[in-house]
């Protein structure tokens, strides 16, 4: 018996949907078939649409203790040549002119050795109160005792992978976006860019536990739509990027070839370094690869994706809004008030919704604080 129209045209669709699979990659590409992929891929379009919002009014804080006047904070940073940590720096730096207190920052330059003793400098220092610039505070166990013995607040930034006080290590509070909303949006971005088909390499420095983490949690979503292939997992430490990540893309070029169409890392500065290589090889400065970062958004990445230039989006920190949160966490310890659990929210920037700007903060932060601050 010969099938009859209706017969036929249900096959069609049917082979039609087979076909798109997760929604398909670019065109002419094959993408595997996969069940509860179209889900993964609604949900990740939806996510990204909401953190690519550029409605940035300040959720923050607006009442909490006036200025205690006469104090001093040491700012030691994990490294100074990591944007973010610098970021953090600037921001902090103004807010302390802004308060009318003293800071000074001191540079571990990116080694267990040079953060311990940067920390060391700082407890002699007797501070008010000392920063834990992006580092594991586990690795300067001996430091971290005598500033609690010193009756010295600590404050982390990316210190610990949650926001928030915290018993072990003692830290008044942790500074940070959440790092599972980080590396979902990240991972999202590419899940929706791609249409649920990847070929994906992710950098990162597993020598920070927050990184790590980070890292971690974005393979565990790409890995929600079987479309997405993580062909690499390339764990190279910050203080070594600029050194070790040109030869690292040039050997993935050759690895992969076209099947490279994405990158994820969990700092920007991978893809200044990923750049040379990226445009040697004679690679688009519009990709592929399409290239985010999972943090921290400082100026050179901004300008990158404003140019189209070997990074396509960022999920940036609000640096300069964190350096005067920190100012303002110290404030609350001083004054004997709790931390003000203040988070940032997660967002998205591509050329396509920065407005041509080099940073991203929310707007108002710096006038609630010195609204605070008055009393």
């Amino acid at each position: 018996m010969y099938p009859n129209r209706t017969t036929l045209l249900a096959a069609a669709a049917l082979l039609t949907a087979a076909v798109a699979g997760c929604g398909g990659g670019t065109a002419g590409t094959a993408v595997p078939s996969a069940a509860g992929c179209p889900a993964v891929l609604e949900e990740a379009r939806a996510d990204v649409r909401k953190a690519e919002s550029t409605d940035s009014s300040w959720t923050g804080p607006t009442t909490g203790p006036a200025a205690v006047p006469g104090k001093s904070i040491v700012y030691v940073a994990q490294t100074m040549t990591n944007p973010g940590v610098a970021g953090v720096a600037q921001g902090l730096q103004q807010a302390a002119k802004t308060i009318g207190w003293q800071v000074r920052v001191i540079d571990g330059e990116g080694s267990p050795a040079g953060i311990q003793a940067a920390l060391s400098q700082a407890v002699t220092l007797r501070p008010s109160g000392i920063v834990i610039g992006g580092f594991d505070p586990r690795l300067t166990s001996q430091q971290v005792a005598r500033a609690r013995a010193a009756d010295i607040p600590l404050i982390g930034w990316h210190a610990v992978d949650s926001p928030g006080p915290s018993t072990n290590p003692p830290l008044f509070t942790n500074i940070t976006t959440k790092v599972q909303d980080v590396a979902r949006i990240s991972a999202d971005w590419i899940i929706a860019r791609s249409d649920g088909g990847a070929g994906v390499v992710l950098f990162t420095d597993d020598s920070i536990p927050f990184a790590r983490t980070k890292a971690d949690l974005i393979k565990r979503r790409l890995a929600d739509c079987p479309g997405i292939d993580l062909l690499a997992y390339e764990n190279i430490p910050i203080p070594d990027a600029s050194r070790r990540t040109p030869q690292e893309v040039s050997s993935l070029l050759s690895r992969f070839g076209k099947k490279w169409t994405h990158s994820v890392a969990i700092n920007d500065l991978y893809f200044a370094d990923a750049a040379p290589a990226l445009r040697a090889a004679g690679k688009p400065g519009g990709g592929p690869p399409f290239n985010i970062g999972a943090g921290d958004g400082d100026p050179s990445a901004f300008q990158r994706i404003n140019s189209r230039q070997y990074q396509s989006a960022t999920v940036p920190e609000p640096l300069s809004q964190q350096g005067w949160q920190i100012v303002d966490e110290f404030n609350r310890a001083f004054a004997g008030r709790p931390a003000s659990g203040y988070v940032a929210p997660v967002h998205v920037v591509t050329a396509d919704n920065s407005g041509g700007a080099t940073s991203w903060d929310p707007r108002g932060y710096q006038e609630a604080y010195e609204k605070i601050w008055r009393g």
